[in-house]
């Protein structure tokens, strides 16, 4: 009997359990349509925010609230841009932030580094490996129209007893920008007296070859790479000929004349430049301009009579910046005149380099070829007397020709290997070499 009702009890349960069972189910499906609705929803706004930042930006973005993402079309080394541009000052991307999302102040970093082989036949030499510099960048704006940067370099250098290594402060500068025709700013720079001296710094990564041009090397004498003082610079109201300038006044070359006065000048004499140049908007790449530098050179320990120099630099360069293909080209006369016997000396350099990025799948390869060329006064007693006067190399005659490529092997790291064959004076040999290089940013 109890059997039976057992049965029963059974029978009439299940459709209500199994009644109960398709409720939940509806229910949960029900939720997972609204879930997936939803879901869909937050895709499309996402994918309209993007959307709205590229049409701001021009450039294509990740994922929303990640920093712009390089141009798939440009793996190699940025466009080159003046010191003083936007780019120079703030290399992290965040000058493109909305005005409403910037805080004051907000740091940002960037990092430079390679590692390099050399193998000459100059038997002065060892071949092998060694340390490029590690550069470091750092940026912050302060306001909207105050930043400020600093560059700073560590190099390994060896000594009879150690390999150590030397911090520089390579740039530091305080910025006011007023206006797109007047910006200025106060600080240690890199001289805007020649094109490659300020579209390419301490990084190595930044341009295409190993080395600099011979005429503003790091460390030389024949041009003053850095400058200590006050500097504008801006747009000039031109219309399509996009006419800029830069101009300063500081101190001038220290009595070592490869180093600027950054503890203060050497005289009463402030060092001044002037650097015109033009950008026309119907040919996006070109660019063409000159410059100017004086100063008055007090070299030390001083030359018998004590005389110094009044030093006039005049430059002009030519170049396209565009990789297919690239080309710079520069021309430097520097003059000396000795202040006791008014006697001249001229000298003058010179570089053209062309560099084109190969097509389609083989875009990371960019073969390139640079000839240099410097006619020294040998009785300029600022660039021939030797390491008891100067600490710097002397400066020489040079005919170079340089051949290398470039490849690609990150939009954020490349290999380099290049061939140089360089003549000095007649009395010094033809040296050849092979030169490898590895460089990063991050």
């Amino acid at each position: 009997m109890y059997r039976m009702w057992g049965r029963l009890a059974l029978v009439l349960l299940l459709p209500m359990s199994a009644a109960a069972q398709s409720a939940s189910t509806n229910e949960r499906e029900q939720e997972m349509q609204e879930m997936r609705a939803r879901i869909e929803k937050l895709e499309k706004l996402v994918a309209e925010l993007q959307k709205e930042k590229e049409s701001k930006n021009g450039v294509a973005t990740g994922p929303v609230g990640s920093e712009p993402l390089p141009p798939p079309s440009t793996p190699a080394a940025p466009a080159a841009q003046p010191e003083g541009t936007v780019a120079s000052m703030d290399h992290s991307g965040g000058q493109g932030a909305n005005a409403a999302e910037r805080k004051f102040p907000a740091l940002h970093f960037r990092g430079f580094g390679d590692v390099d082989f050399a193998a000459t036949d100059d038997k002065t030499t060892h071949s092998g490996f060694n340390m490029g510099q590690f550069i470091l960048h750092i940026s912050s704006p302060l306001s909207e129209k105050v930043s400020v940067f600093g560059e700073t370099s560590f190099t390994a250098q060896t000594t009879p007893t150690a390999t150590v290594y030397n911090v520089d402060v390579e740039r530091l500068l305080i910025r006011y920008d007023y206006n797109d025709f007047f910006k200025l700013s106060f600080g240690r720079y890199h001289t805007p007296i020649n094109y490659w001296n300020t579209a390419f710094h301490h990084g190595l990564w930044l341009q295409t070859t190993i080395a600099r041009p011979e005429m503003i090397r790091f460390g030389g004498r024949f041009q003053p790479v850095h400058f200590v003082g006050m500097q504008a610079e801006g747009n000039i109201p031109s219309g399509p000929l996009g006419l800029g300038y830069t101009a300063g006044l500081g101190n001038g070359r220290s009595g070592n004349i490869a180093r600027p006065g950054d503890g203060g000048d050497v005289n009463n004499n402030r060092a001044w430049f002037a650097n015109l140049f033009a950008r026309p908007a119907a040919l996006n790449g070109l660019q063409v301009g000159g410059a100017l530098y004086g100063d008055l050179a007090s070299p030390s320990p001083a030359l018998t009579g004590n005389p110094q120099f009044r030093e006039l630099i005049m430059s002009a360069h030519v170049v396209w910046t565009k990789e297919t293909p690239e080309f710079l080209a520069e021309f430097a006369h520097v003059r000396h005149r000795n202040t006791v016997t008014q006697q001249e000396f001229n000298s003058s350099s010179a570089y053209a380099q062309v560099a084109y990025r190969l097509p389609g799948v083989a875009r990371k390869w960019k073969p390139y070829y640079r000839f240099e060329w410097s006619n020294i006064n040998p009785s300029d007693p600022l660039f021939s007397v030797g390491a008891a006067f100067q600490p710097a190399p002397v400066v020489n005659d040079l005919t170079g020709s340089t051949v290398g490529v470039r490849y690609d092997i990150t939009n954020f790291a490349a290999f380099k290997g290049e061939y140089r064959h360089t003549a000095r004076r007649a009395t010094d040999p033809v040296v050849n070499g092979f030169f490898l290089q590895t460089c990063f940013t991050f």
